[in-house]
């Protein structure tokens, strides 16, 4: 973990609980969801447990097997080593929540956002880049390259994989061959996806066995590039 990352975190920590803090000394990652107070937070449910069952396949993390969900307002979200952030419907974040969030990204922290509705003219995607111009500025969220370390982190990818689910007669109708990003001091902080990344992710892990390639893989690099960072 980098000297920021682990700096923000000690700082962060000094927040919570002396129970809080010592449950978290147990584990290198853990998945945290961000719940808002406008629009629907809780989508694909399924997919954290998927994504951490590669974490511990595929690294040596020491990994919270369980998902913890915290409010986007709330403080100890400052300590969360990565953070998950999705939905179909309005992103409005209140004074608390939008302080938080640019804290959280401003001092090392990296929120993956996921757009469930893949589409670049939906609710989701014009009211949470509205957020972001709010922060960051109007021209904070930029393409991401090809040649980015994200995609390079753990596996080797060409660019974003493509998911099953842009391309299904609703949305914008075409396949996303970019995702965005907010850069912080040269350090991606935020990565915004109009992939659906969540819903291709969010399957019965038993149905994993059938997939030719781990569709996983890349929330893995995600994750690896948050923490080393």
């Amino acid at each position: 973990m980098s000297r920021a990352a682990f700096l923000r975190l000690a700082l962060a920590a000094a927040l919570l609980p002396v129970s809080a803090r010592a449950a978290q000394g147990t584990y290198d990652f853990w998945f945290t969801r961000l719940k808002y107070n406008s629009g629907d937070w809780d989508v694909d449910q399924r997919m954290p447990n998927n994504v951490l069952t590669s974490l511990i396949d595929y690294t040596n993390l020491r990994v919270d097997p369980k998902e913890r969900i915290i409010a986007l307002s709330d403080p100890a979200m400052l300590a969360a080593p990565f953070c998950y952030l999705a939905g179909h419907k309005l992103v409005e974040f209140d004074p608390a929540e939008r302080r938080n969030f640019a804290a959280y990204i401003r001092n090392g922290g990296f929120v993956l956002v996921d757009d469930c509705n893949h589409d670049i003219d939906g609710l989701f995607a014009k009211s949470f880049e509205a957020e972001i111009a709010r922060s960051f500025g109007p021209r904070a969220l930029q393409k991401i390259p090809r040649s980015h370390p994200v995609y390079s982190s753990f596996f080797k990818f060409d660019g974003p994989p493509a998911t099953g689910l842009e391309l299904n007669g609703w949305g914008d109708d075409l396949v996303h061959d970019y995702l965005k990003g907010v850069m912080i001091d040269g350090r991606l902080g935020l990565l915004y996806s109009n992939k659906d990344y969540g819903c291709e992710w969010d399957y019965d892990w038993k149905n994993k066995r059938f997939l030719a390639v781990d569709n996983t893989r890349f929330a893995v690099n995600i994750i690896m590039y948050a923490l080393n960072s």
